[in-house]
């Protein structure tokens, strides 16, 4: 199985290496961006695999930028845990 992913839609779908290449270079991978201040906190659609110990496949990311939970990472497997998860990061700042 690849480790590969490309979206389709909302929709992380396998993808061989050529196939992933070539929609890597332009896809707009953006979840959610948002700044609260100087503190900015971004999700995005990573396109690779992050679960190197099995278990299904975290292909997404929030992370915190600036404040005192600076460099605050957490991995998803679908879109919508992405959005949710993005929403607590969001909160972590607010609080």
């Amino acid at each position: 199985m690849s480790d590969k992913f490309i979206l389709k839609g909302h929709m992380a779908v396998p993808a061989n290496l050529m196939t992933w290449a070539r929609w890597f270079e332009t896809a707009d991978r953006k979840v959610a961006n948002d700044r609260i201040g100087d503190i900015r906190v971004s999700t995005v659609f990573l396109g690779v695999d992050h679960n190197f110990d099995g278990g299904p496949p975290l292909l997404f990311e929030t992370m915190i930028f600036g404040g005192p939970h600076d460099e605050y990472q957490e991995w998803y497997s679908t879109w919508e845990e992405a959005e949710a998860g993005h929403a607590t990061a969001l909160a972590l700042v607010k609080a």
